[in-house]
């Protein structure tokens, strides 16, 4: 262990990370493999809410729906299928993914990696200070030499509707870790929490009900949400779009009340309408920042106007994605190193020390019925931000890998070109496992490779990737 604490509960380290979710891990690993000492302070579990209530519970929520969907849908396994989904088998393997809520492997993977914990809640109390309060009420002052990290998230917002906040709605932490199937779910929102835990509890045998204030997926390209909620009217969800929700009452079952006077009952309603910043009680006054705001940063995921505090990941608000959190941290725990050792810094756009892809580079699936995976800019993002735009579309199911992978494939790809570059700007992909494309697409982005030279770049016969030669071929029509 790294600690330098003397008897009166004091530490110095180079570097203080609040929040010890995967993006305060790689912060502090990446700083500690640069020669500098690093301690996290963690309230929950060391791993945080994608280990544990987000992305790897939600997705083992989704695969064994996913995996059996695939077998129903291919002739000869569809003959074979015959039995329905063992819930009870779900939820364990679901459990598995968690270690059952125990974070014992991740800080055993904390101690290998020579990075200190300390658990308690963690507030900055002076410049390079933080004072962490543990469960007993004990604190520990901490002092950084370099820098304080901020990693600690977001969470759901409760929105103000008469009643809701009183009925003890299920936010997205608990519809991963639910241990018990409702007989109906009702699903407030129209994003990816809300699609996703949809599709999950629908092939898992609720009822659902999914009430969306506009449409679904509305960050993405239209076809996109549109092909997703068709999808989720064949799971059975009853879909209700382009409506609002003006009051909710618990009295036993759950009774919504919509902006038409209609109402929905059911077991249980899920919240799923935005994230807001973990950052109303982590001390941001000292620094001059307003508690409960994102914090904004520079490139190098440094707060503007201070040389030792940083945001990294969901609390920045830059790109609400784990993905895109642990790609910040690895710029932040190096530039954090470097500058502490005196070593060039490199944050110009795409330097090893700039988060340049949260601008237009982000990746995201969505692992809905279909998938949506998607890159970069959407067409209408793409003209708002000035480019001259060409848009390709190619229908999935006429690619030949595509025909083979699923009896009726049907899906979607969308291209959108920088027309006077030739250089791909975004895309999306809508069909049946299609998150596999999406990372060809984002070195595309990332490296703006010519279109020219996209040509050479030969997809093999017959899989689904063959689609990039489909929208290659229909680009060159339209651009001749």
């Amino acid at each position: 262990m790294n600690t330098t604490a003397d008897e009166a509960g004091t530490g110095e380290y180079d570097l203080i990370v609040l929040g010890g979710g995967p993006v305060g891990e790689n912060v502090a690993d990446r700083a500690v493999q640069g020669g500098l000492t690093a301690i996290i302070v963690e309230s929950e579990l060391v791993g945080g809410e994608c280990s544990y209530w987000a992305c790897m519970p939600s997705k083992a929520l989704l695969r064994s729906a996913q995996a059996l969907r695939a077998a129903q849908h291919v002739a000869g396994s569809a003959q074979a299928v015959t039995g329905t989904l063992d819930v009870a088998a779900v939820f364990a393997r679901r459990d598995s993914f968690t270690s059952n809520w125990s974070d014992d492997g991740q800080v055993r993977w904390l101690e290998s990696a020579g990075i200190d914990l300390a658990r308690g809640h963690g507030r900055l109390t002076g410049e390079r200070e933080v004072t962490v309060t543990d469960a007993d009420g004990a604190t520990r002052v901490l002092r950084a030499r370099h820098a304080v990290a901020i990693s600690t998230g977001s969470d759901a917002v409760i929105p103000p509707i008469d009643g809701l906040r009183a009925a003890s709605p299920w936010t997205s932490r608990e519809a991963t870790s639910a241990q018990e199937l409702p007989d109906s779910l009702a699903v407030i929102g129209g994003g990816v929490v809300a699609v996703e835990m949809a599709t999950a509890y629908a092939a898992l045998g609720s009822t659902v009900t999914l009430i969306a204030r506009s449409g679904l997926l509305g960050n993405m390209e239209p076809f996109a949400g549109e092909r997703v909620a068709a999808g989720l009217k064949e799971l059975g969800v009853d879909v209700r779009t382009g409506i609002g929700t003006t009051a909710v009452r618990r009295d036993g079952s759950v009774t919504i009340t919509l902006s038409d006077a209609s109402e929905v009952v059911a077991s249980e309603v899920l919240v799923a309408t935005g994230r807001s910043p973990r950052s109303h009680d982590i001390g941001l006054e000292v620094a001059g920042l307003e508690p409960g705001s994102w914090i904004e940063t520079d490139d190098t995921l440094r707060v503007p106007g201070s040389d030792w505090l940083y945001a990294v990941g969901d609390v920045n608000g830059r790109a609400l994605l784990t993905h895109q959190g642990k790609y910040q941290a690895r710029a932040a725990g190096d530039v954090i190193a470097d500058r502490a050792r005196g070593r060039d810094v490199h944050d110009e756009p795409w330097g090893r020390h700039a988060a340049t892809a949260d601008h237009a580079a982000v990746p995201q699936v969505t692992f809905s019925f279909p998938e949506v995976a998607s890159v970069g800019l959407t067409e209408s993002a793409a003209r708002e931000a000035g480019h001259t735009v060409a848009v390709v579309d190619y229908d999935l199911g006429r690619v030949a890998g595509a025909s083979l992978y699923e009896d009726g494939f049907e899906g979607q790809a969308r291209l959108v070109i920088d027309a006077d570059r030739d250089v791909l700007l975004g895309a999306t992909f809508v069909g049946p496992e299609v998150a596999e494309l999406v990372q060809t697409a984002t070195v595309a982005v990332v490296g703006e490779v010519p279109i020219a030279r996209l040509w050479h770049a030969v997809p093999a016969y017959p899989t689904v990737s063959e689609v990039w030669l489909r929208l290659l071929e229909a680009y060159g029509r339209e651009s001749a």
